[in-house]
C-alpha cells in the first residue's frame, strides 16, 4: 500500500467515526445536560487517562474559557501522585470524586477501552451517588465503563488515535453548540 492510499484509507476511518453513526442527538443531549448543570450552578468534571487526560485538560478549558460552563480535570501532578501513592492508581479517581465532585455535578469519564480499572472504580462511585454520568469509550461495545453511563458516547474502532480524536472532536463540537458558533473569538 502506498502512502497516498494508506491515508486515503486513514481519512475514511476518521469520516466513518464521526458521521458513520448519527451522534447529533445524543450530542444535543450532552449539551442540554451541561447548560442544565450550569443553570443550576454546578460544575462538570472531566476525567481520563493518557490521551483522554489530554482530552480532558483541553476540553475543560475551552467549556470554562469559551462556552462559560464550569469545567474541571484532575490532571494536576500531585493529585494524581498523592492519590495513587495513598489509594492505589485503580482509586485515585474515585478518591478524587469525593473530594471534589459536590451533588448534582455532571462526571464525564473518558477512556478509550472503557476497562481501565480507575474509570470504572470513578463510574462506580459517581452512580452510588448518584451523579449523571457520561461515558466516551470504544472498541468493545459492551465495554465496563459504557455500562456505568446514563448518556454513552462510542466509537466503533480498536484504533486509539481514530477513538481518542473522535471524542475530542465531539465534546468540542458540543462546546461550540453551547456557543452557537464554530467561529469565534481567541479572547
Amino acid at each position: 500500500m502506498n502512502e497516498k492510499q494508506f491515508l486515503a484509507e486513514y481519512f475514511d476511518r476518521y469520516r466513518q467515526s464521526i458521521f458513520g453513526t448519527d451522534m447529533n442527538s445524543q450530542l444535543i443531549e450532552l449539551k442540554g445536560l451541561m447548560s442544565g448543570v450550569h443553570a443550576d450552578g454546578k460544575k462538570v468534571i472531566i476525567a481520563g487517562n493518557g490521551g483522554s487526560a489530554a482530552i480532558a485538560s483541553h476540553c475543560a478549558v475551552d467549556f470554562s474559557k469559551n462556552a462559560h460552563i464550569r469545567c474541571v480535570n484532575f490532571n494536576e501532578t500531585g493529585l494524581v501522585t498523592c492519590l495513587s501513592n495513598d489509594y492505589g492508581y485503580e482509586r485515585w479517581i474515585e478518591k478524587a470524586l469525593e473530594l471534589y465532585a459536590d451533588g448534582g455535578d455532571l462526571i464525564i469519564l473518558i477512556s478509550s477501552s472503557g476497562k481501565s480499572i480507575n474509570m470504572v472504580k470513578a463510574a462506580d462511585y459517581a452512580r452510588s451517588k448518584d451523579h449523571v454520568l457520561v461515558t466516551f469509550t470504544g472498541f468493545l461495545s459492551d465495554n465496563p465503563l459504557k455500562m456505568r453511563g446514563d448518556l454513552n458516547f462510542w466509537v466503533d474502532s480498536r484504533a486509539y488515535n481514530i477513538v481518542e480524536m473522535t471524542h475530542q472532536m465531539w465534546l468540542l463540537a458540543v462546546c461550540d453548540l453551547i456557543i452557537g458558533s464554530a467561529e469565534y473569538p481567541a479572547s
